[in-house]
């Protein structure tokens, strides 16, 4: 007899605690392979489709399209071992055991298109012991967390509830059994206040605003609660200088006259960063509150902000410390073709070290980053532009850039972030600096 299986929403990324159904690839009946992707989702980091680690047929599905599940809760049941297609190939038919194979990954091929089979009804000519058809199994919902007498199914929930002083216990549940999601909350905050009958009525009430009303959630939602943890537990100083980026300039620029790949600005930025962070450590590291300890990094995993439809995103370049200019531009690139395409993995998005925020592509001169939690610093880059400068004694007109540097001030003090930024900045004006430091 087949074996019924039950494939739950995976953990798919740091510190991720549930996702939302974008996407169903497959339905009740199907035929899926091992390692097969059954469902597009979206974290609060990327899209992800999310590969079944059995393979056999589809028995059920949990969750409708658009609705959040949180990490743990069933995604689908599939009956290993049922009749499948007769045609189908030999190292599918071998991962569709009895025995499932662990799961393989998440989110790293989007070229493979989900593949459906159905069931192939069985005739009076098969003589061979016919399996009988596997019922669907009924929904199991997830398991709830008791608040006192109230069910709610995620801890983000009862956060959300908490914040806005919204009571659980006068709430009625709209999932199965009576499950308080986070849409009850929702609506529970769009609702209009309740005024007691022995309350004289308001002479004049105010309008209830009618603007337009955005959920906080998924990519936008998960910047917000990033920004304000930093806000929150990072005391955060900034220090900033005008540099003269007119040598740097034209060092690219002749960089790039002798052919071979082009060599963008942000990966010059980058390799005198990584130099930075070698004469200066201590921005390159996180504090760990538990252990009441600052915790110096080995290697620098640097972020960048990109612009998507989607939100800001910070794609991270692993082992930038090791990277010359030209590797730092092709994966400067690559990353940020994948976020505009909404295809980077939660792994690409997460472990950054230090971020590089060049706003200058914005048009503007200059910010006060918010550091990204939990690094310790953040370089912004303001616009290259021609200005009046003083160079050579003389007044000229030069490639002017303002940079800014938001620090941590528990890693270190101000001495140690003002001797990085002269170090960077003392590099975007003569790149020699660079050569004759490595």
């Amino acid at each position: 007899m087949p074996q019924v299986m039950e494939f739950k929403l995976p953990d798919l990324g740091e510190g991720l605690t549930e996702a939302e159904i974008v996407r169903w690839l497959v339905a009740v009946g199907d035929v899926v392979a091992v390692d097969q992707p059954v469902v597009e989702v979206e974290t609060a980091k990327a899209m992800v489709e999310v590969p079944c680690p059995y393979g056999g047929v589809v028995t059920a599905r949990f969750g409708e399209e658009g609705q959040e599940l949180p990490v743990g809760a069933p995604l689908i049941t599939v009956a290993v071992g049922a009749q499948t297609l007769p045609e189908a190939p030999a190292a599918e038919a071998e991962g569709s055991g009895n025995v499932p194979r662990p799961l393989i990954g998440y989110g790293t091929d989007h070229s493979r298109p989900a593949r459906r089979r159905r069931v192939r009804p069985v005739t009076a000519e098969v003589t061979a012991p016919v399996v009988p058809a596997v019922p669907a199994v009924p929904a199991i919902p997830a398991v709830p967390v008791a608040v006192g007498p109230v069910a709610v199914i995620s801890p983000l929930v009862r956060k959300l509830a908490k914040d806005n002083g919204v009571d659980l216990r006068a709430l009625r549940g709209s999932g199965p059994e009576g499950l308080i999601l986070r849409a009850d909350v929702e609506a529970a905050l769009r609702a209009p206040v309740a005024v007691p009958a022995s309350a004289p009525a308001p002479v004049s009430a105010a309008p209830a605003p009618q603007g337009e009303r955005i959920p906080l959630k998924g990519v936008r939602g998960a910047v917000a609660e990033k920004l304000s943890r930093s806000r929150r537990e990072i005391p955060d100083a900034t220090c900033w200088v005008d540099a003269d980026a007119t040598e740097l300039m034209a060092a690219r620029a002749a960089m790039n006259a002798v052919g071979g790949p082009k060599i963008s600005v942000l990966a010059l930025l980058a390799r005198i960063c990584t130099a930075a962070l070698a004469r200066y450590p201590e921005l390159n590291s996180t504090v760990d509150l538990a252990a009441g300890e600052i915790v110096r990094l080995p290697a620098v995993h640097l972020g960048f902000a990109a612009q998507t439809e989607r939100g800001l995103m910070v794609p991270v370049v692993r082992d930038a410390q090791s990277r010359n200019p030209e590797s730092l531009s092709a994966e400067f690139a690559r990353l940020t073709e994948l976020a505009r395409a909404g295809k980077l993995s939660p792994a690409d998005l997460t472990g950054g070290t230090f971020t590089l925020n060049n706003y200058g592509v914005f048009g503007v001169d200059g910010s006060t980053p918010i550091i990204n939690h939990p690094e310790a610093a953040m370089l912004g880059v303001g616009r290259i532009m021609p200005k009046p400068w003083v160079h050579g004694g003389e007044l000229a007109v030069r490639q002017v850039v303002q940079l800014s540097l938001t620090f941590d001030h528990r890693v270190c003090d101000g001495g140690t972030a003002g001797g990085f930024l002269r170090y960077v900045a003392d590099c975007v004006e003569s790149p020699a600096v660079l050569l004759r430091t490595l």
